[in-house]
């Protein structure tokens, strides 16, 4: 009899195990995430976690809205229509402060920003050269970022600028331009238009600015920080597969998003990134990736306020990020256990 109670005791508990480990897999938090461009292989780590279930593994459901030419989805953060947005570099997250917008950058998934200038191959020797270049093609969107910061650091003048209208048309036509360029995206265009390029990295010229950074609302950290946690622990180990693992689910599904792309470009922008170390380098090599150093946060602010982009006091670095949810060592082989 003592052993008939048992067994049925031990099945009442295997029964209730199974149960709550059931529960416990329905029970996804719903969460969104939208990007500030058309899908495509730099974002690979946020569809890799998608595809490969590393979010629902984190308890996470992610629905991705993709932005695009016509869709601004940064309003959609602070309003609360969407929980996560991936956002540029830190210029953006330092006008968020000068605004009162209340979000923070919880991660930079980019140590280094893939904007540069590209140039027809061998017009010209260094970086120096570039500003006796007649003309240099910046989209108006950046004329009173990073373009000030080229003047004000590198001695590039007005005369020179000359509004690109992601039309690589013009640059082509004009041996002897400048381009304004993402290493992932118009330095690969034009090679397949069949132009040579030489890439001028703004990140190897001090433009210390992260990329594809991730940024929520303070109310979310405040009210949720385990669910933001859990959110950039899983798109770091998503960008982990995608970068070197089987990168095939989040390609496959990024085309899904964006048919434009086919596997060859998909292929080539992936192999940029890690050829350049965008996700990878500086200190997500000993702190993970996602790592954000405040230290350098305030050193770009006061960069910009020496361009004149902003008035001292205007902005505020210390707020504009938070390291709370990074530098983990999320990921790395000698932090597995």
């Amino acid at each position: 009899m003592n052993r008939f109670r048992l067994m049925r005791s031990a099945r009442l508990l295997a029964t209730t195990a199974m149960l709550i480990t059931s529960t416990l897999a329905l029970a996804q938090d719903k969460v969104s995430l939208a990007t500030n461009w058309k899908a495509q292989a730099s974002q690979g780590g946020f569809f890799q976690a998608v595809a490969d279930g590393t979010y629902r593994k984190f308890g996470l459901d992610v629905t991705i809205q993709q932005g695009g030419p016509q869709v601004n989805n940064r309003p959609m953060l602070a309003a609360g229509r969407v929980d996560f947005l991936m956002t540029g570099g830190l210029l953006t997250a330092l006008e968020n402060t000068r605004s009162k917008v209340p979000t923070t950058v919880v991660a930079a998934f980019f140590q280094k920003d893939p904007t540069g200038l590209i140039t027809h191959k061998g017009q010209y020797r260094n970086f120096a050269d570039l500003k006796s270049a007649k003309t240099v093609f910046i989209a108006k969107s950046n004329q009173f970022g990073f373009w000030q910061w080229l003047k004000a650091e590198h001695g590039f003048s007005d005369e020179q600028f000359r509004p690109y209208t992601f039309n690589l048309g013009p640059f082509m036509a004009d041996k002897t331009s400048v381009q304004q360029a993402f290493a992932t995206a118009e330095a690969l265009y034009a090679a397949d238009l069949g132009a040579e390029t030489d890439l001028f990295l703004l990140a190897d010229q001090g433009y210390n600015t992260y990329g594809n950074m991730i940024e929520t609302r303070n109310d979310l950290i405040k009210s949720n920080p385990d669910l933001v946690q859990r959110f950039v622990d899983a798109s770091i180990i998503g960008w982990n597969n995608f970068l070197n693992g089987d990168p095939r689910p989040g390609l496959d599904l990024i085309k899904k998003f964006n048919p434009d792309l086919n596997d060859a470009k998909l292929e080539a922008e992936r192999a940029q990134v890690i050829k350049l170390g965008l996700v990878d380098s500086g200190d997500a090599a000993t702190r993970g990736i996602g790592a954000i150093d405040k230290a350098r946060v305030r050193d770009f602010a006061d960069r910009m306020i020496k361009a004149g982009i902003y008035k001292p006091g205007e902005v505020n670095a210390d707020i504009a990020v938070t390291d709370q949810f990074v530098n983990k060592k999320v990921g790395l082989k000698s932090s597995a256990k």
